[in-house]
């Protein structure tokens, strides 16, 4: 099987007809469907089911685009490098919000500044979908928030971020000392989109366990929720780090476990790790202990 079996083979997988496969490729029809055939004969296996001029992918096929994808990310990174080995060389890290927002542009500005042929691309969205790209191969790495119960990837924790409960300055909540969790059971409360770390972490802390909650807002950034916390529209968790310095918010003490969560650096099991790659995990790595050991030093 070649890589250009392999291109084939994810074209039909992804667009679901062998025509619409060979437009894209710029080739014919029965190519196409010679190499899946070949494929299909070559190792006894059905890739897809025919049925009415459809195609269905099998069980068989799912797991085969599955390393087929890696193969092709790898082949390309392979690729890329000996196309820029001379000149820059580019690494995709993907973040999800809270990271992307308050930690990861100072550590990328760092890590470009020493290593000057090596340039960053970044990518932000949830943790679900950044995770989603590491898996497709489309990211080289990336630090995200909350569990990653993935077994594609590997993870390092590599930072214990703080959470705090935040409210406007109008809300009952503001004058309170403190609260304990049974004091958000039918809370207003604004959250992240589903796949967000943050808006699990809540979740986790009141509805898993038997605290339900009003989903009054979802929004897409952290810092749509502090305006409309800020607004008196409800409470919310988020990273200390994004709210330390907002005064438009009141952070409430709330009694019972620590509202910790950890970073996490995650990239694909499969991942060849080149010697640039490396270095960027040994840098996040240091740059997080920095981070740590300021916190700390600042307690």
């Amino acid at each position: 099987m070649t890589i250009r079996d392999l291109e084939i083979f994810v074209a039909v997988a992804e667009s679901g007809r062998m025509g619409t496969a060979a437009r894209k490729l710029y080739i014919s029809q029965p190519t196409v469907s010679h190499v899946i055939t070949k494929i299909e004969e070559t190792y006894h296996v059905c890739l897809f089911e025919r049925l009415s001029r459809k195609l269905y992918i099998t069980e068989t096929g799912q797991e085969l685009l599955q390393y087929a994808r890696h193969i092709l990310a790898n082949f390309k990174d392979m690729e890329h490098y000996l196309y820029h080995a001379s000149e820059q060389l580019c690494i995709n890290i993907g973040a999800s919000l809270t990271v992307g927002t308050a930690f990861l542009a100072d550590m990328v500005s760092e890590f470009e500044k020493a290593n000057p042929k090596i340039s960053i691309r970044v990518y932000v969205d949830n943790t679900h979908d950044i995770v989603r790209k590491i898996t497709e191969g489309t990211l080289d790495i990336a630090v995200v928030e909350g569990s990653v119960p993935n077994t594609d990837v590997v993870t390092k924790v590599v930072y214990d971020d703080e959470m705090v409960l935040i409210c406007g300055k109008s809300h009952p909540f503001a004058s309170r000392k403190s609260i304990c969790l049974e004091d958000l059971r039918n809370a207003d409360c604004i959250l992240r989109e589903e796949g967000s770390g943050t808006r699990d972490f809540l979740i986790n802390l009141t509805e898993k366990k038997g605290i339900p909650i009003v989903k009054k807002w979802v929004c897409h950034s952290s810092d749509s929720i502090i305006r409309i916390v800020a607004a008196g529209q409800g409470v919310s968790m988020l990273s200390k780090s994004l709210v330390q310095n907002v005064p438009q918010v009141v952070q409430v003490p709330v009694k019972g476990p620590k509202l910790h969560r950890k970073f996490r650096i995650v990239y694909h099991r499969d991942k060849y790790l080149s010697t640039p790659l490396k270095r960027l995990i040994e840098e996040m790595q240091l740059y997080f202990r920095k981070i740590s050991m300021r916190h700390f030093a600042s307690q």
